[in-house]
């Protein structure tokens, strides 16, 4: 009788399992020719129950590239609060005389202020789609704000003046004490301080003329006196493309050469300062002269650094302070643009926040913080707080859940409101602006790009996009995608990578099921 049984339920009909139109719409996607030597890792789950909705390697580590920023993000999110906000303040040792002089020293503290004031004046932070950080890189859509990147020191002249303070006969000090200096990863400026104006970059702006063959307007600034660019620049055809080469001759001195199109945008080219502290002393010595202000200290040249021990400052007296805007707004600097400086210091905050100095120290808090989330800290692996780094690895599912207890917090709308919004702003602002999803997908980029010396080829190490959507059905979700060792063209670019996560975006937008 028991082999009958077995017999006939061995002759049943194979149930036919029933299509997941998702499933195979991202497949047609990832499993394409042009992947035939990547990797890829996605998870795609409920933002509510979690639930899991698509996974392609979602337990296996991949390079996050800037996603990375995610979680470092979060980490000082939740450290420091989205009302929190930097005090620089300038104190004064020495005496002030009857005639206004100061018979020692300004010595202005540093407090790990991302923005200074340079992205506006002190309750929001400006930004542009394509920041001036990544201006060298190639990218050749890169703008300015249009703030005054020297606003806060300007502001603090002013106060040392209306202090009662008409000179200076000691020396003018920068103390960066607050976390050990470190080297950040991604483009842009790598001297992680917690002094920094103007993302502590000098800006060289190319406006072409009205006419062909004259010579190309350069605007350099801000000037503090610690570079010198030799321009020549020509205004080429309105068909030519803009063409243009930075030289390093030495401390300091830059050629810039080259042509733009008539009618063309403006191009901006970038010139990292790798001492801060100089840059920040130099542009006080010339506001304070600016503001009436006798400075005995050149704004340049040798000095003496000779900086009281931390806890003098307690009893030495302010003469200026300046108050940052609310974090929420360096935050959503970083996390719209990829601001890498930004992301590299938020390690430092952190230490800094608990008493330590090392990026180290930092790294080590960042786990602490996000494990008390909740977040299993061994899916995840990191080298700095921008991507870049060897040691950066994360797992989808991390990534995921990452985004899941982010969600249940309150500060949840502040972390949200701070990502690249899909053909809207920041890094997704090119990406589906004439899509389904337009406006739906909230979510950080990540591109990590190396060169194929044996094939001369662009290779794509990380092109990687996590966040949240609300689909066409009304169904909130979050997800990670990461594109690991792609092999571009040559000549080819990222950007074209980054369409196809797009549209994998707009796959679930249009065909998640509604619950």
């Amino acid at each position: 009788m028991s082999r009958f049984v077995l017999f006939a339920v061995l002759l049943l009909p194979a149930v036919a399992r029933p299509a997941d139109p998702l499933a195979e719409k991202i497949a047609a996607v990832i499993d394409g020719k042009d992947f035939a030597h990547a990797k890829w890792g996605i998870r795609v789950a409920d933002a509510k129950t979690g639930a899991v909705l698509f996974d392609r390697n979602a337990e296996k580590f991949a390079s996050p590239a800037s996603v990375t920023k995610l979680f470092s993000g979060s980490a000082a999110l939740i450290a420091l609060g989205a009302d929190h906000r930097f005090k620089t303040h300038i104190y004064r040792r020495g005496k002030l005389s009857d005639t206004g002089t100061v018979e020692g020293d300004l010595i202005l503290v540093a407090s790990g202020d991302l923005t200074f004031g340079g992205r506006g004046k002190g309750e929001t932070a400006a930004f542009t789609d394509s920041d001036h950080t990544y201006a060298n890189s190639g990218l050749g859509d890169a703008e300015v704000t249009g703030t005054d990147p020297l606003y806060a020191i300007k502001q603090l002249a002013k106060q040392i003046k209306a202090a009662g303070v008409k000179a200076v006969a000691g020396e003018v000090l920068v103390d960066e004490r607050l976390f050990a200096r470190a080297r950040g990863t991604g483009s842009g400026p790598d001297v992680i301080s917690p002094m920094v104006i103007n993302d502590n970059l000098i800006d060289a702006v190319v406006t072409p003329a009205k006419t062909a063959g004259e010579q190309a307007t350069v605007k350099v600034f801000p000037d503090v006196g610690l570079i010198s660019v030799d321009a020549e620049v020509k205004t080429g055809e309105a068909d030519s493309e803009a063409a243009l080469r930075l030289s390093h001759l030495g401390a300091g001195q830059f050629t810039l050469r080259g042509s733009v199109p008539v009618g063309g945008k403006p191009q901006v080219r970038i010139f990292p300062i790798d001492e801060p502290i100089a840059f920040a002393r130099a542009a006080l010595i010339r506001a304070m002269r600016a503001e009436g202000v006798t400075v005995d200290a050149a704004p340049v040249g040798p000095r003496v650094v000779d900086l009281p021990p931390p806890a003098t400052y307690a009893v030495l007296p302010k003469v200026a302070t300046w108050t940052s805007e609310p974090f929420a707004e360096s935050l959503k600097v970083t996390l719209k643009v990829s601001h890498n400086l930004y992301a590299s210091t938020f390690p430092c905050l952190l230490a800094a926040d608990r008493g330590k100095v090392s990026l180290d120290d930092g790294l080590r808090e960042e786990g602490r913080i996000l494990k008390k989330l909740g977040l299993d800290t061994a899916a995840v692996s990191f080298g700095g707080g921008a991507g870049g780094s060897n040691a950066d690895l994360v797992t989808p599912a991390a990534t995921v859940e990452l985004l899941r207890l982010m969600r249940k917090r309150d500060d949840w709308p502040t972390f949200k409101a701070a990502l690249p919004v899909l053909g809207v702003d920041g890094t997704l602002a090119s990406i589906g602006k004439d899509g389904p999803a337009k406006g739906q997908v909230f979510a950080k980029t990540g591109t990590l790009l190396w060169v194929d010396g044996v094939n001369r080829r662009p290779m794509l190490r990380s092109k990687a996009l996590a966040g949240t959507m609300t689909t066409k059905g009304g169904r909130e979700l979050v997800f990670a995608m990461f594109a690991n060792d792609v092999p571009l063209p040559p000549g080819g670019s990222a950007s074209r990578i980054g369409e196809v996560l797009g549209q994998l975006c707009e796959i679930v937008y249009e065909h998640c099921p509604a619950k």
